[in-house]
């Protein structure tokens, strides 16, 4: 699992942080299978790591904008198809289209420095979302849009770390048997777009 992959149209090889159940890419598409009881996330009030879900990664240098349409089999609570950053364990953020506890398709976003740092913004029609990261200088932009033109802001944040971060593609299934995602219409430009808050 070591061997670099080419994914279409992200400008450099990536490479699994850690290894999925399954996997597959086909036609500029990319699919993992997250095993059971697979999380990344640091809990606030105990501190406790779990590091176990599957992510397919790259140092994209500079500044960029990467998308992607995600499709999610959410069956479980907090199961989740994801656009994430990586520096290390406790440095980190990832974006979410996740299973709430109430059974509804969930905009979540996640930012750790040390421990976790756990927002939900809206919830979406049916097993899909495009979702959009953004990197500038030492800042990030998460966007989500429904129809994969219109971008809502769902957090601008700093991070100390933001220069050493990889960007890549996850796949968790916590309190289930696993989850199935598909990563589609990825779209990469360096860069940030020209204005963060009026949807483009």
């Amino acid at each position: 699992m070591d061997e670099p992959i080419d994914l279409s149209p992200v400008p450099v090889p990536m490479r699994w942080l850690l290894t999925p159940k399954d996997w597959s890419v086909s036609d500029g598409a990319l699919t993992i299978t997250a095993g059971p009881r697979t999380d990344l996330f640091v809990d606030p009030e105990t501190g406790v790591k779990t590091v176990t879900a599957p992510a397919l990664t790259a140092p994209l240098p500079g500044d960029f904008t990467l998308s992607a349409r995600v499709r999610a089999d959410l069956t479980a609570d907090f199961d989740a198809g994801v656009l994430m950053l990586w520096a290390n364990p406790r440095a980190w953020a990832k974006l979410c289209l996740e299973r709430s506890p109430q059974g509804e398709s969930t905009i979540v976003s996640v930012v750790t420095r040390d421990v976790s740092d756990d927002c939900n913004s809206f919830t979406v029609d049916g097993d899909h979302v495009w979702l959009r990261i953004s990197r500038f200088g030492g800042t990030f932009a998460f966007h989500a849009a429904t129809d994969g033109r219109y971008w809502r802001l769902i957090r601008l944040f700093a991070h100390d770390e933001a220069q050493r971060m990889s960007v890549g593609f996850l796949a968790q299934s916590p309190t289930g048997d696993g989850c199935g995602v598909t990563f589609d219409d990825i779209r990469y430009s360096p860069g940030r777009p020209a204005d963060l808050r009026n949807g483009d």
